[in-house]
């Protein structure tokens, strides 16, 4: 096998990376563009929808897709109303103080986490991928699932942006980020907003989960890289900014997956760090955020 192949290996496996982490970030970036919440335990609604996952396709009889289906449906729905659920009985009672959310979060944080144990089991269990085809070329053979992984990512991405562009919802969510006053003055339930924004939040999150499952398994510890990179993902697009998320998810995504392959996972890591320094001191706004005046 010579270097291009295993080039374009690497490629693919980081435009994957890419897809799954530029869906998570962006329901990071989601209820901090609108809530300025800096929620913590994302990661944790990330692990539950693989979790949930799991247990769906193991009570779901037939063919594997009609499992994965079902769990797709199944695990963001029940994530987002329990965000939706924790942002009523918890955040909204603290106001949304910047300081008290990040305590609240993480609470919720081994909240679910042990929860997940408990019920769950300390095992990282797989979930069957819903069809097996490949990609097979004269000299490269690639997963069709995993391409099923990003154009999905893709679908749904494009489904977000234009729910907040062209929705009256999505104008209600951007009028309330722009100014959470003026738009209580004019009528607008913001409390609601902010609980419909967690809940979105956390679907995202869970929707990327069940997507990787098939090729990560499930594991109550499995929430803690993806909030990690959501957070370099969100630092350097722009706090609040979808087309930042998706930019730098896939300039994390595809480096990580160049870096890893020829050098060392660690030193991708390493250089996705370094980058977020350098972005903090040159433009702590991020690539596309705006900043506050």
């Amino acid at each position: 096998m010579s270097f291009g192949p295993f080039l374009l290996l690497a490629l693919m496996e980081g435009l994957v990376t890419a897809a799954v982490l530029a869906l998570a970030a962006s329901g990071l970036s989601l209820v901090f563009g609108v809530m300025r919440v800096v929620n913590v335990a994302h990661g944790e609604f990330y692990m539950l929808g693989a979790v949930i996952a799991w247990f769906v396709t193991t009570l779901v009889p037939g063919p594997a897709w009609a499992g994965f289906l079902v769990a797709l449906a199944v695990a963001p729905v029940a994530v987002g109303a329990l965000a939706a659920a924790a942002d009523r009985l918890v955040l909204r009672r603290l106001d949304y103080d910047p300081e008290a959310t990040i305590v609240a979060t993480i609470g919720l944080l081994y909240m679910i986490q042990q929860a997940a144990l408990s019920f769950y089991g300390p095992d990282a269990r797989p979930v069957a991928a819903p069809f097996d085809w490949r990609l097979q070329l004269p000299w490269f053979g690639y997963s069709g699932y995993k391409l099923f992984v990003v154009l999905a990512a893709a679908v749904v991405l494009l489904a977000l942006w234009l729910f907040m562009t062209r929705s009256k919802v999505g104008l209600v969510m951007r009028a309330t980020q722009v100014d959470r006053d003026v738009a209580q003055a004019f009528g607008i339930d913001v409390d609601l907003v902010y609980m419909a924004v967690f809940g979105i939040g956390a679907a995202l999150a869970a929707v990327a989960a069940v997507l990787i499952v098939p090729i990560q398994q499930a594991h109550y510890l499995m929430g803690h890289d993806p909030l990690l990179l959501s957070f370099i993902v969100v630092i350097i697009g722009g706090l609040g900014s979808l087309r930042g998320t998706v930019v730098a998810a896939l300039v994390i995504g595809l480096s990580d997956g160049v870096i890893s392959m020829f050098f060392s996972p660690t030193l991708a890591k390493i250089l996705a760090t370094l980058l977020v320094a350098l972005v903090l001191v040159f433009r702590p706004q991020g690539l596309f955020g705006v900043r506050d005046r």
